[in-house]
């Protein structure tokens, strides 16, 4: 299979350490791809519900092929979300071409482009984390209710379903919530001047244009890796969603090479370093 050149790659809400997570379309979309600076824009590891029990292989596949691209040269920002806030207090760190901050101010193009997660505009985050984490342990829950339901309709000939999509649009307050944190960041941007504004969070891909009596700025979203298997892609002047279609893959050679970081990935410990950074109180 051959790789595509993307001039830019976001990824958000990938949630790695839950059971929601896929990890393996994942890994077939960055072993597809030769980008040239990639956005890691929040929750790519859920150190909040992270556990020693499950860390599968192919989530550390995923590290070590974004480690790799490091190791290759390409700008890798990691900007931090809610279940990874707990790095938030690393920000600004630096280790070759991989750095991590909390927000970013970026030259897309001939434009600018403001960068960052987007749980500041989430009421519960800011005032009721616990409800949120409590949230998101259901969430992964009924994920994983999901997936046996979907492996019953598959054995049973039947299309696939989303529970949580099928929630989230029959409840009126998640559609107005969506709307709200789109416009809220669309307003906030076009007060600082910016073109672009880029936001992960809510795991609602998205690109369309947003007007107020103020000006104007275009809204991105990056989705997830959890329901919608997508991410923002920027190549020659143009914004894209990507969506991951398993069909695209199947002929390729979908196993990354063993020895890929080998020397990195064995000094690297990401079960005990997670397990550290959930000990420690968030800053």
């Amino acid at each position: 299979m051959s790789k595509r050149d993307v001039d830019l790659v976001v990824i958000s809400d990938v949630h790695l350490g839950t059971y929601g997570c896929h990890a393996k379309e994942l890994l077939r979309y960055l072993k597809s791809i030769r980008p040239r600076q990639i956005l890691l824009n929040g929750d790519i590891i859920d150190i909040w519900q992270f556990s020693k029990r499950y860390w599968p292989e192919s989530h550390m596949k995923v590290v070590r092929k974004i480690l790799k691209f490091v190791a290759e040269g390409v700008p890798v920002t990691y900007l931090t979300g809610n279940h990874d806030e707990m790095l938030r207090k690393f920000a600004d760190f630096r280790l070759g071409s991989l750095t991590l901050t909390n927000k970013l101010s970026l030259r897309v193009g001939k434009k600018q482009a403001w960068v960052f997660h987007g749980d500041i505009f989430d009421v519960t985050m800011q005032h009721s984390k616990w409800l949120a984490r409590l949230g998101a342990i259901g969430y992964d829950s009924l994920i994983l209710l999901n997936s046996m339901v979907n492996w019953m309709l598959t054995k049973l000939g039947r299309e696939k379903m989303s529970l949580s999509k099928k929630i989230k649009n029959s409840i009126k307050n998640a559609v107005k919530f969506i709307n709200d944190f789109e416009v809220t960041a669309a307003t906030l941007a076009i007060e600082k001047g910016y073109q672009y504004v880029i936001c992960g969070h809510i795991h609602q891909p998205e690109i369309r244009q947003i007007e107020t009596d103020k000006g104007a700025v275009t809204y991105l979203n990056s989705g997830d890796w959890v329901e919608n298997l997508t991410a923002l892609e920027y190549h020659d002047g143009a914004w894209s969603i990507y969506r991951y279609h398993a069909k695209d893959y199947i002929s390729a050679d979908l196993e990354l090479d063993t020895s890929e970081n080998d020397d990195l990935s064995d000094k690297l410990d990401i079960r005990r370093l997670l397990d550290l950074l959930k000990s420690e109180p968030a800053v």
